[in-house]
């Protein structure tokens, strides 16, 4: 699993390594500038660097160093004078190998754009980026995106959008929840000899989760079995997305228990259905048919299609307290309930709301990771 880190723990992880922070801003200016190069940018052409006062900038004076090493046309623009140790060193660098400095007040276009003006940590106002969205060209951000929150993925107005963004040790929240990812562009991260930190999340990759080895004597029910219990009138479809999920992810045997309307819709032979009680919709009625039927299998997934009904509400809520086995909850199973109390089961549980079902479950309107935990 990938880590992902607040900006708090950023900085402590900035704090905890051993290396003199010269040296990581050399290898993150190094890595800003192959940034910059996987861009676009080459010999004789023309990029600007977007300069903040703190550890950021000093990244982006570094790479314009490199890059007019490199060869290319750069335009360096302060927005605020160097403020920390490093920046002051770094901006040096830059001057020695040829970087021309500009007033922020007299841009000029250019063919890239790194972004290095207040990364992860970024508080206050903007200033008027207005210029770089309209300029054309491409956008590096080093670290995040200015204006973009590290810790919650919520971008500050004027933030500026990149095409890429290199970040330095590990993926930050901000790059995935909230705004971060349709302002960050494709994110590289880029091992500058960081300390370890305990991260705020993890995100999984397709090696954490593979489909398991079947033996030649292998059969369906061996292989993992998966109940489906969801569908009403109207919204049929969701069970059998469902299921077909649940075969595609590895699972042997896979069935929908659904009201008898939604049965005669299923068109897949690879799912197994079983029609219950006679209502479009699944009542309290059905729960000792469904009690009888779940025992068979290793997990239960109950919402799909299930209809936010009284009467579909008092069956979810009947099922969760019921059924001691393994069980995910999805969809309507969880936009019936008035608070997440009957989620707290002894069994294996997972919910899977999106941001909705999530913010009325627990009243977050922010820092999901946080109400989650």
């Amino acid at each position: 699993m990938i880590p992902v880190l607040t900006a708090e723990q950023s900085r402590r992880q900035d704090e905890a390594t051993e290396a003199p922070v010269e040296v990581l801003v050399e290898r993150a200016g190094a890595a800003a500038a192959g940034g910059a190069v996987r861009l676009g940018a080459g010999y004789g052409m023309r990029t600007a660097v977007l300069a903040g006062p703190g550890d950021n900038g000093a990244d982006g004076y570094v790479a314009a160093a490199f890059l007019s090493r490199r060869g290319l046309w750069v335009d360096v623009y302060p927005f605020l004078e160097p403020r920390s140790p490093a920046a002051v060193w770094a901006r040096e660098r830059a001057a020695a190998e040829g970087a021309v400095f500009r007033s922020p007040d007299s841009p000029r276009p250019a063919e890239v754009v790194v972004d290095a003006l207040f990364g992860g940590g970024f508080r206050g106002e903007l200033p008027d980026l207005s210029f770089w969205r309209s300029a054309g060209g491409r956008r590096l951000a080093a670290d995040v995106p200015s204006g973009l929150d590290a810790s919650t993925g919520r971008a500050a107005e004027g933030t500026l959008p990149a095409d890429a963004t290199i970040t330095f040790g590990g993926l930050r929240v901000g790059h995935l929840l909230g705004d971060g990812p349709d302002l960050c562009g494709v994110v590289r991260v880029a091992d500058i000899g960081l300390a370890d930190a305990e991260p705020e999340l993890r995100l999984c990759e397709e090696g954490d989760a593979p489909l398991p080895a079947r033996s030649r004597t292998a059969h369906k029910w061996s292989a993992g079995s998966v109940l489906v219990v969801g569908g009403s009138q109207g919204l049929d479809g969701a069970a059998t997305l469902t299921a077909r999920a649940a075969l595609r992810a590895g699972a042997g045997a896979v069935m929908i228990a659904c009201p008898p309307t939604v049965e005669e819709k299923v068109r897949s032979p690879e799912i197994m259905t079983r029609s219950i009680g006679a209502a479009p919709f699944l009542g309290p009625k059905c729960l000792p048919e469904i009690l009888e039927l779940a025992p068979r299998f290793d997990v239960l997934v109950l919402g799909p299609g299930l209809g936010a009904t009284e009467e579909t509400a008092n069956f979810t809520t009947g099922l969760l307290q019921s059924w001691e086995g393994p069980l995910l909850a999805d969809a309507d199973a969880l936009n019936v309930l008035d608070s997440p109390d009957p989620l707290r089961r002894t069994a294996p549980t997972m919910i899977t709301p999106h941001a909705g079902e999530f913010q009325r479950l627990t009243g977050a309107k922010a820092d999901y990771q946080a109400a989650a935990a």
